[in-house]
């Protein structure tokens, strides 16, 4: 009995002075601190390369484009709360409606899918663009390039094929003044030439005739006017001098018969055409210039012609006449050139590859004529920024050539612009609500969602969406979830 309460004793002093231990530790200044704890591995997932916003978790190809999917490691939960601890979001936005706002986190009343945060310093810089982050090893996968923005001369020339044509201020045609009969062709098939002064055909004229022996009986009796009259009257039939019943038809210019519409023997009228000639000394060359181009071109300027059948020789010529019609159908303007063909090697029918210099546009701002996206609605470039940022920005273009284009605004000299891939950065860019914003910058009708901004731009994967039911969600669309990270 006695051991027993020495042993309760014992354990009563020993409570008591715990006690009285921690009520000692307690008064002691001390800080609690909150330690964060973040897991050591990420969440494995697996997206496309050329679509980050697609992910799923398993091994795959990309619903969009089909290219295998690739293997990433998300950061932890814990890691990425500590990353944006400190940022304040500006709103919350779903991916597929950027146009539209939210105060507050949640899910999307157009897709069953989450809200995504817009911070501060994730808005575009000049132009008020969204920019698009890419990894540069992507970047470099992709196939990006980049090319600057440069300073130089644009040489304002038209290049087109042109038909060769007679030049029809040297047809002439051929004809008698008097009525009779062929007795003599000289010439006898068209396509001959002929010389100026050549003997084409001897005719017989009655009527002739008796005009040269007027003519001496007027010479004969001394009487000058009655000689006069007589001479009128021979030279109004075209008939020379002598008494012969034959008259020369000789060719008033040098040529070729182009036409030949009287034979051996044939009664003629007056005023019949015998044949045509045309004079090769000088041709015509018939070109269509695209109407962008056609205020390049005027009368007088230098023209270059080149034929396929006399590779290296080079023609010269001028613009001669534009033509003051357009071709509603081709949307052209035809422009007449002459050349000089002393040699004949330009022969009416033949086609020759054609350049009219319209002179040089000097000091202006080129790029690469495959960095211009043309849309339908806008024109946009891809300026590559640092840290694999790219930034669309809205450009006026001028004319092209040769594979260069005269940005007239919206870019600088010395910015970089993307020359291959900047498509697959356009469908991003229009994901992020990037074009919405240039268009509320630029005057776009309030009202305007993003949807119907990006009609026309390079979205084919968003076709079809609008058919999709409310209750759909996006992650029943093949196993694929689909998120945005601006």
């Amino acid at each position: 009995m006695k051991t027993q309460s020495i042993v309760a004793l014992a354990a009563t002093v020993a409570v008591f002075g715990a006690g009285g231990w921690w009520l000692a530790q307690s008064d002691a200044p001390h800080k609690h601190q909150l330690e964060k704890k973040v897991s050591a591995e990420g969440k494995t997932y697996y997206t496309c390369s050329m679509h980050p916003q697609v992910r799923q978790d398993e091994k795959g190809a990309c619903p969009i484009c089909g290219m295998k999917l690739t293997q990433r490691t998300e950061a932890p939960a814990g890691v990425k709360a500590m990353a944006s601890a400190d940022k304040e979001p500006m709103y919350w936005y779903d991916p597929m409606r950027p146009d539209q706002h939210f105060d507050k986190p949640g899910k999307s009343p157009f897709m069953d899918m989450q809200l995504v945060p817009k911070y501060a310093d994730e808005e575009g810089g000049a132009g008020g663009g969204a920019v698009v982050q890419i990894d540069p090893r992507i970047a470099q996968n992709l196939g990006l390039r980049v090319a600057p923005a440069k300073s130089g001369t644009f040489w304002q020339r038209v290049d087109a094929v042109g038909s060769v044509a007679l030049d029809e201020r040297r047809i002439v045609t051929v004809e008698s003044r008097a009525a009779g009969w062929i007795e003599r062709l000289d010439v006898r098939a068209e396509g001959d030439v002929v010389n100026k002064g050549q003997r084409l055909a001897a005719l017989y004229s009655p009527e002739l005739f008796a005009a040269r022996q007027e003519l001496k009986l007027a010479e004969s009796s001394g009487d000058a006017s009655l000689v006069q009259a007589s001479q009128q009257r021979l030279r109004l039939l075209g008939g020379g001098t002598g008494a012969s019943s034959q008259t020369g038809v000789f060719a008033p210019a040098s040529g070729f018969v182009m036409e030949l519409m009287a034979r051996e023997g044939a009664q003629i009228a007056p005023g019949m055409p015998l044949m045509k000639l045309a004079d090769l000394s000088q041709v015509w060359l018939l070109v269509e210039v695209p109407e962008v181009q056609a205020g390049w071109v005027r009368e007088g300027r230098s023209a270059e012609a080149r034929l396929k059948s006399l590779p290296g020789k080079v023609f010269e010529g001028r613009v001669d006449y534009l033509y003051p019609q357009l071709d509603a159908m081709t949307r052209t303007l035809k422009a007449r050139l002459v050349f000089d063909n002393a040699d004949g090697a330009l022969r009416p029918g033949m086609f020759a590859d054609v350049t009219l210099f319209g002179g040089a546009q000097r000091e202006v701002l080129l790029v690469p004529t495959e960095a211009v996206i043309r849309t339908g609605t806008r024109t946009v470039v891809m300026i590559a920024e640092d840290a694999g940022r790219y930034r669309p920005a809205q450009v006026e273009t001028g004319p092209e050539r040769e594979g260069e284009t005269v940005i007239l605004s919206g870019l600088e000299a010395g910015q970089n612009v993307v020359v291959s891939g900047q498509f697959l950065i356009d469908s991003e860019a229009s994901l992020l609500g990037a074009y919405q914003r240039m268009g509320a910058g630029m005057g776009m009708p309030e009202g305007m969602s993003e949807m119907e901004g990006m009609k026309g731009d390079s979205m084919p994967a968003m076709e079809g969406m609008s058919d999709m039911k409310p209750e759909t969600g996006m992650g029943e669309m093949s196993g694929t979830r689909m998120e945005n990270a601006p």
